[in-house]
């Protein structure tokens, strides 16, 4: 097919700036240059990337897929040069909510102590999966795992309890556990970026529930009374709020938390950190566990 970066960067501009005008600016060419250049790609493709009409410009189905790992291929050129005059570059992890709880501090702490010379960037993204098919981040937390054919590395690094959220002055927040039932004649709000929720109930005890943008949203929410909620342990850790009691859920399966990064991984040190946040965990049971504690 004989593709060079170039193409790639056209369409990685192209889908990013959504005009052939703000995409020809963004990579200092003229536009028919730009839309010469698109064209060669799609004759030696075989294939449409993009939908064009004289008012509008869309990636197509294929061109979408080809845009997000053009980008992930251009990340890893960028990088590829930086490290030949400055070393390794950082490890991106992203996290859509939670980040890693309470091994948080931790983790990053211990890291930054046995490799100072690969500091972390922590990201937080709404689409991680998507994230890492553009090459945004090396590797991400999450409590949804994607489908094993999406071309990830998945490995499991934990399993949290699960927790209602319920407003501060609620009675349910008196006792040391409640069940799935005690909220299923209440509303339940979901964060449409930290949904790990569904299907929980069965089916004829589902309670009502909505959606809201965001973790901060869903906080609100819970702690004036209009809905309870139900997260992970990790919640709990980096979204205290004072209107806001969280109490274990004893009949609700855990969430199991994975990192899940690109194959080829896009960064040296991913597996070490891996194994480095399974290290930290395993440590922090074993020591809760101990009978000296």
């Amino acid at each position: 097919m004989n593709l060079e970066l170039r193409h790639f960067r056209a369409l990685a501009a192209i889908g990013t700036t959504g005009t052939i005008t703000g995409a020809a600016d963004t990579l200092h060419i003229s536009q028919p240059a730009l839309s010469r250049t698109l064209e060669q790609m799609e004759r030696r493709l075989g294939v449409r990337l993009v939908h064009r009409t004289t008012r509008t410009l869309s990636l197509t189905e294929a061109g979408q897929r080809l845009h997000d790992r053009a980008r992930q291929i251009l990340h890893q050129v960028d990088e590829a040069v930086a490290e030949v005059s400055t070393g390794a570059g950082p490890l991106r992890i992203g996290f859509a909510w939670g980040a890693f709880g309470e091994d948080t501090v931790p983790m990053l702490r211990t890291w930054r102590a046995e490799h100072p010379e690969t500091p972390i960037q922590v990201h937080r993204r709404d689409d991680l999966e998507a994230a890492l098919r553009r090459g945004e981040i090396d590797a991400a937390l999450l409590r949804t795992a994607p489908d094993p054919d999406a071309g990830f590395e998945i490995q499991v690094v934990n399993r949290e309890r699960r927790l209602a959220a319920l407003p501060a002055d609620d009675p349910l927040t008196r006792r040391p556990g409640v069940r799935l039932a005690d909220l299923g004649d209440r509303p339940v709000v979901l964060c449409s970026t930290a949904a790990t929720t569904a299907g929980l109930w069965p089916g004829h005890q589902r309670p009502r529930t909505f959606e809201v943008a965001n973790v901060d949203e869903w906080l609100t929410v819970i702690a004036t009374g209009e809905a309870a909620g139900v997260t992970a342990e990790a919640t709990e850790h980096i979204h205290p709020h004072p209107g806001v009691r969280y109490v274990p859920l004893t009949d609700a399966p855990p969430v199991t938390v994975v990192l899940a990064w690109p194959r080829p991984a896009t960064h040296a040190a991913t597996s070490a950190f891996y194994a480095h946040l399974r290290r930290l965990i395993s440590s922090r049971k074993s020591a809760a566990v101990s009978p000296h504690r």
